[in-house]
């Protein structure tokens, strides 16, 4: 899986500085939605409902283009989950988001970990190792879990 993204990232990049004005992805933009692709197949599972998230929190957050969400789309898709470092996506987050940008990526995350109706272990596990990596507080885990958890009951 990040092998995968890690090509979208370097075509993406490699493009930077002759980049298309109407494709207006940041190294951040990337960082931020492999991590919420990896979330989507934390659980082994990938719903419909994960997938719709998905695509509404990259809408919304990230203001991502239709051309940029398909080719994101199909790598959570079509590739199979290899676990690797998750640093170079954080380090790209740290570097960009202020705290209450990364509060709202763990709050993303849980919207998507919470869309199928039911929060896997796995789920849980790498969206705590993703606070943690990013320096979220555990009172701003814990807070933005059930501020989603009790909008999706």
């Amino acid at each position: 899986m990040l092998d995968a993204i890690k090509r979208f990232f370097d075509n993406k990049l490699a493009q930077e500085d002759t980049v298309d004005p109407a494709i207006d992805l940041s190294k951040t933009d990337l960082a931020c939605a492999a991590l919420l692709i990896e979330v989507m197949n934390s659980d082994h599972e990938l719903d419909q409902r994960e997938t719709d998230e998905f695509l509404k929190v990259l809408q919304d957050c990230l203001k991502v283009s239709d051309e940029d969400l398909d080719q994101l789309i199909e790598l959570a898709h079509t590739q199979s989950q290899q676990a690797t470092s998750l640093y170079e996506f954080t380090r790209l987050i740290n570097d960009a988001y202020n705290y209450e940008q990364k509060v709202l990526l763990i709050e993303n995350m849980w919207r998507i970990a919470f869309s199928d109706e039911h929060l896997d272990k796995y789920e849980d596990h790498l969206i705590r190792k993703i606070s943690e990596l990013i320096y979220v507080t555990h009172s701003d885990f814990i807070k933005s879990k059930l501020k989603v958890r009790n909008r999706s009951s």
